[in-house]
């Protein structure tokens, strides 16, 4: 573990954030577009369909920022969970690029992958989550994604044993072709976490959602291997 004082992105944060921010643009989510809806299923309400229109469609208002006292050390994430929408996702995958420069996505619906990419929850950096909103007609687990609302906690374990808090800061919905690259991989003070899905409308005739949610989420605290809280 660091101390927050050293304000520098871990080992290796700034060349991957630069790889993100150059080689993905709008391509890190394509893939999540391969969903298919269960019949049954309406995506989002028509107030949250409405800000398919806006450049920036904010959900809810920001929540305050409270910086974290630590920065952790590398160490992939194992599982999710945000309590507020009942997710409760362990056996997160490994998540690179495909020879398109698309974003792989998980192979079902019930699996969260993270982009190897990007940071580590915990580290200083943006770290990227991705699951689908559903898939081959199931609800995907980031289906209630959209409901997550500012000062909702996230926890990511990860591999050596330790845990990172997060706090929601603010909820967005962009239209696909106005996605938000910078402030979702650019450059950020701290360990800070994006969740990412569809939605908005479904465009059956495309075959997928119109629009992504993104969840900015930001360390509010940790918990170490030995059960110590940072």
């Amino acid at each position: 573990m660091r101390d927050r004082s050293r304000r520098h992105p871990s080992r290796s944060s700034k060349p991957r954030l630069a790889g993100m921010a150059a080689a993905l643009g709008l391509a890190v989510l394509t893939g999540i577009d391969n969903v298919h809806p269960a019949d049954d299923v309406h995506p989002v309400d028509t107030a949250l369909a409405a800000s398919a229109h806006k450049p920036t469609g904010t959900v809810f208002p920001p929540a305050p920022s409270t910086p974290p006292t630590v920065v952790l050390d590398a160490a992939r994430p194992t599982r999710l969970t945000i309590p507020a929408i009942g997710v409760d996702a362990a056996g997160i995958i490994d998540l690179g690029l495909r020879a398109d420069r698309a974003m792989e996505v998980p192979a079902d619906a019930e699996t969260v992958g993270w982009y190897t990419n990007s940071p580590t929850p915990g580290e200083s950096g943006p770290a990227l989550l991705a699951a689908h909103v559903d898939w081959q007609g199931r609800l995907g687990v980031f289906h209630d994604l959209r409901k997550v609302k500012p000062g909702d906690q996230v926890t990511v374990e990860r591999a050596d044993g330790s845990a990172a808090s997060f706090t929601v800061q603010r909820v967005e919905q962009h239209p696909k072709d106005r996605f938000p690259t910078q402030a979702v991989y650019g450059h950020v003070e701290g360990p800070e976490l994006r969740l990412v899905t569809c939605g908005g409308q479904f465009d059956r005739k495309a075959g997928s959602y119109r629009d992504n949610i993104v969840v900015y989420a930001q360390m509010t605290g940790s918990r170490h291997r030995d059960g110590s809280s940072g």
